[in-house]
């Protein structure tokens, strides 16, 4: 009897894990995406997102908007564009995004693109390893709403001190992306916070 009652009690604990880490994770990326507050930093940083043989896609051009404003707002002073291509592409990312801020008004002295990274982890691994972690300290993740809390969370790890600025327009905003965006983050972040980088 003790040991059935051991059991029961083992089997319920199980279940309420696997019940509380999906909903921690669900409720802690649906409150980051809507905060929006931040405060100057030392940077800016747009992650990558898809572009078409040199013109920015629809997410990355609400990514862009989102950080020329807080640019021209004058949240930071420089500005770092990140993302690799796809095989066989002729531009990157993170170059079709530093010449789109640069035709919209960004001095280009001010924007630099790290043509490194074909997901989130890679490519704020490669700002870490590009940048002047002493320099550039503080910064301003622009990136989609449900995104927000594993990029900031990654970049935490390279120690780095990240908000997040989520883009306020677009398919991918908080009034348009949806529940699946949203579980589908959610549960990357609950993979990268109990699982790691593999």
């Amino acid at each position: 009897m003790f040991i059935l009652k051991l059991f029961t009690k083992l089997i319920t604990f199980v279940l309420v894990l696997i019940l509380a880490f999906p909903t921690f994770a669900f409720a802690r990326t649906w409150l980051d995406a809507r905060n929006t507050s931040i405060d100057k930093a030392d940077a800016i940083v747009v992650m990558g997102a898809a572009q078409l043989d040199g013109h920015p896609g629809e997410v990355l051009e609400a990514r862009l908007r989102e950080a020329k404003r807080i640019y021209e707002n004058d949240y930071a002073k420089r500005l770092f564009t990140l993302g690799a291509g796809a095989p066989g592409d002729r531009f990157t990312e993170a170059g079709t995004a530093r010449e789109w801020l640069g035709r919209n008004g960004i001095p280009r002295k001010s924007i630099t693109a790290i043509r490194i990274g074909r997901d989130s982890y890679t490519s704020i691994e490669g700002l870490a390893k590009t940048v002047d972690a002493a320099k550039f300290k503080k910064i301003i993740i622009v990136t989609d709403p449900y995104h927000c809390l594993r990029s900031k969370t990654m970049a935490a790890d390279f120690g780095f001190q990240a908000s997040c600025s989520p883009v306020r327009s677009g398919i991918a905003s908080v009034d348009k992306a949806g529940i699946r965006y949203l579980v589908r983050e959610a549960g990357a972040y609950l993979a990268y916070i109990t699982l790691g980088r593999w």
